[in-house]
């Protein structure tokens, strides 16, 4: 099938042009890696980029502990079939050293004790530069990002103190203890990565596929049943056939009532959907500016 291949070319020459710019001008960068489309995507131009040498820079996993099996189980299978390093960060580490406190509820998630983790392992692996997997499309305080995304000595994030990338010059210049996150796929929709995964058919994690699960119904969204979280006696568990859209932590991540079970299947419905990708996702909707407030304190 036709995907616009000359369109979907030149997003990849421009994402391996910016992981190149990351290895010549920091010493040592690092992959986010969720196990979503997007940082499989990330990996998966990684490899084209630095072929037929090893991609040079680790993957590094924030884990909250309530991922979904079948993600940590594609992750695993990655990590062996390109022979790449893995790094994992735990936040029930942090949350048995006591240096972040777990939520408690019925709306509790571990999403936001991601930021902790996620700058601990920054600084213990004195890592220059991260790599993730955001796009411009996603979310509006996604969309304010450049390619190379400064980041203060707190890891933290000012919107309105960004350099201009003119020309595709990119600044990575900064001071001691200073990091950028960087965001090769920025251009790319989600249309664009459905496209491209099916074209250089990548293999996915099973939960993009419609299949049966135990869900229930909150605030309008359907929620994988786990035991991670409490629900209201008025939550009642059934079965639906589902798939995801996006994949993070099981409490907060949304899934869609879908019988896409092909990627071709899922790009006609991407296509036609007027639901954004993010409509599922609990942690977005806590309020107006929570996306761009998690990433001033360092979030993805």
């Amino acid at each position: 099938m036709n995907y616009h291949i000359n369109h979907l070319k030149e997003l990849e020459s421009e994402s391996i042009f910016i992981m190149r710019e990351v290895a010549s001008q920091f010493q040592n960068p690092v992959i986010l890696f969720s196990g979503g489309k997007d940082s499989i995507l990330m990996t998966y131009l990684a490899v084209k980029a630095f072929y037929p040498a090893k991609v040079p820079f680790p993957l590094l996993h924030i884990d909250t502990g309530h991922n979904f099996p079948e993600t940590l189980e594609y992750r695993d299978n990655l990590v062996d079939k390109y022979g790449l390093k893995l790094i994992v960060g735990l936040v029930q580490d942090a949350i048995d050293k006591g240096f972040v406190t777990e939520e408690k509820g019925l709306t509790a998630s571990r999403n936001s004790l991601q930021i902790f983790t996620l700058l601990d392992e920054i600084e213990k692996g004195k890592f220059d530069a991260a790599l993730g997997g955001g796009r411009r499309d996603e979310e509006k305080a996604r969309a304010k990002e450049r390619f190379f995304s400064h980041r203060d000595e707190f890891g933290q994030w000012d919107p309105k103190n960004q350099r201009p990338e003119l020309w595709n010059l990119f600044n990575g210049r900064k001071n001691i203890g200073e990091h950028f996150r960087v965001f090769p796929i920025s251009n790319w929709t989600e249309l664009d990565v459905w496209q491209y995964l099916a074209s250089e058919k990548v293999p996915l994690p099973s939960l993009y596929f419609s299949h049966k699960r135990p869900v229930f119904e909150r605030d309008g969204v359907l929620l994988a049943d786990n035991g991670y979280m409490q629900k209201k006696p008025s939550e009642e568990v059934f079965e639906e056939v589902v798939r995801c859209r996006t994949i993070g932590d099981m409490t907060c991540t949304g899934v869609w009532r879908s019988s896409a079970s092909t990627v071709e299947e899922i790009i006609a419905e991407v296509a036609t959907t007027r639901m954004t990708e993010r409509g599922g996702r609990a942690d977005d909707k806590r309020s107006e500016t929570s996306m761009e407030d998690r990433k001033k304190e360092g979030y993805f």
